[in-house]
């Protein structure tokens, strides 16, 4: 391998500007628990980008950010419906389900996304005390197979849901490259789109870590803060992550990672998608390409690059790019795969 990885955009570094600010913060003593200046600038930010009535949680991890969203809205006899796909789904590890309580009811989709005919088939046995009650939908903005939602395709969602007395909550780890690719501000997808409460993501777009949850309807808002600290998620030194909202709002520096990811792998969708035995199933709109290969030429084509197999049965792979994906590297690996697809082709 030659070190550069298009395995997950977790598996990058930290943006400068980013290491920049923590150093800033890290400065002579200040209140804990969130009560500090770094923190009320970031929720200053958040405010701007989501509108005045948002409230802004910093958490470690998405995963921590997916579950207190969830909790917020339940209580252990609702339902959770998502897609199949969904990251609360596949890889959380059961946390959804364990610290909620709650039933996750999966759908299986074409492409990542859920519409409302979708939920529908989710919303029967309401009322009856033997069933689970559906309670809140979850999507993930950019999806997790690399679409993205419009933002008329959440409010028709959203209208729907609340329709039946659901909340919408938004898994957002990807929300920069959605809405760099939709070139839309974040409340076009989610505020004012009729989204009641948002995971926000950095850490896969140049944050070292932590994320975000922000709470965008008031009606989930009153215990929010007790949530947090009895599901482990209330950082001491809160002005660490609050730095990196900073650094990642303040001038922009969330939208040009973004589109830079998303170039990187438009880029390679566009190198590779005429290679014979290449196949790309889903519309390349954020930073990652998924291909269908010739099965064989998988284990060889890692050994040279490292990348994850996202479907072993159907042969497809996941490529991913990141704000510091650089321009030969892309170029580099489509030759390898083109090199290896057209001698592939000859020998069979």
């Amino acid at each position: 391998m030659d070190g550069i990885s298009f395995g997950s955009d977790n598996h990058s570094g930290i943006h400068p500007k980013v290491l920049e600010m923590m150093a800033t913060a890290n400065v002579g003593h200040v209140i804990a628990y969130g009560e500090d200046a770094y923190t009320k600038q970031a929720e200053s930010l958040i405010k701007e980008h989501f509108g005045s009535a948002s409230t802004f949680y910093p958490v470690f991890n998405g995963t921590g950010a997916n579950v207190l969203s969830l909790k917020a809205a339940t209580r252990p006899f609702h339902s959770i419906i998502c897609a199949k796909t969904a990251h609360i789904n596949t890889d959380e590890c059961g946390a959804p389900e364990h610290f909620t309580g709650c039933k996750l009811e999966s759908i299986e989709t074409d492409d990542g996304k859920l519409r409302p005919k979708d939920v529908a088939q989710k919303l029967q046995g309401r009322h009856d005390e033997h069933h689970n009650q559906p309670r809140i939908v979850s999507i993930t903005q950019a999806t997790e197979v690399g679409t993205t939602y419009t933002p008329e395709e959440v409010r028709e969602l959203a209208d729907y849901i609340h329709k039946h007395d659901l909340f919408l909550h938004m898994d957002g780890a990807r929300i920069a490259n959605g809405a760099a690719f939709l070139d839309v501000p974040f409340r076009d997808i989610t505020t004012d789109a009729g989204v009641d409460i948002l995971s926000f993501g950095g850490t896969k777009n140049g944050m070292m870590m932590g994320e975000s949850v922000i709470v965008l309807n008031r009606e989930l808002d009153s215990e929010m803060k007790f949530i947090r600290k009895q599901g482990t998620q209330l950082a001491s030194k809160m002005r660490f992550l609050s730095a990196q909202f900073i650094a990642y709002l303040k001038d922009g520096l969330w939208l040009s990672n973004a589109r830079h990811a998303n170039r990187m792998a438009g880029l390679l969708a566009d190198l590779v998608r005429d290679i014979p035995g290449v196949d790309i199933p889903w519309p390349v709109e954020a930073n990652g390409v998924f291909a269908r290969l010739p099965r064989t030429l998988i284990p060889e084509l890692q050994e040279q690059f490292f990348f994850y197999v996202w479907d072993e049965e159907a042969g497809i792979v996941r490529w991913m790019c990141s704000f510091d994906t650089e321009e030969k590297n892309v170029r580099n690996f489509a030759d390898a795969v083109r090199s290896m697809c057209e001698k592939h082709a000859k020998e069979n």
